[in-house]
């Protein structure tokens, strides 16, 4: 492997584990500082029955989830605003959500190209909803709100 991908994976990783950090801090209360000491130190690199855990960006995923949690309240009207008439966030499933706002912090404060954000949280529904329908959904939802983040142009 290069470099390159061997850092591209990574940020692909990091992405997955902030989802799953902002989804843990919704459903246990846990603060971010609890949360990121967690994975940074249980999560990244770990081996679960023989199989190894990806090793993740370390700074990427602290300021997805930082991010994340300070942009909340702008990314969840992002997202209603994208959602279908009469189906708020919070009546979506959690892992979505979360979902949704670590995409939607990235689309807001990173300089990563809005298609390769869309293409990796697309990517990361379709590891938790294999069936497919969710990965178009997210697919719709977030590019709804990179037109917003960026509405001179993609």
């Amino acid at each position: 492997m290069t470099g390159k991908t061997d850092k591209r994976q990574m940020r692909s990783a990091a992405r997955l584990y902030a989802v799953q950090a902002l989804f843990q801090m919704e459903a246990s209360g846990q603060t971010v500082q609890d949360v990121s000491r967690e994975f940074e130190t249980h999560r990244f690199g770990a081996i679960y029955d023989d199989t190894e855990m990806a090793e993740g960006d370390v700074d990427l995923f602290r300021k997805l989830i930082a991010d994340a949690v300070n942009w909340q309240a702008k990314i969840d009207q992002m997202t209603d605003r994208a959602l279908v008439a009469k189906w708020p966030i919070d009546r979506i499933d959690p892992t979505l959500r979360a979902l949704f706002r670590a995409g939607g912090a990235e689309l807001i404060e990173s300089t990563t190209p809005p298609k390769v954000v869309i293409t990796e949280y697309v990517d990361i529904a379709k590891a938790f909803f294999p069936d497919g329908k969710e990965a178009r959904f997210v697919n719709a939802v977030l590019d709804h709100m990179a037109h917003e983040a960026h509405p001179d142009g993609l």
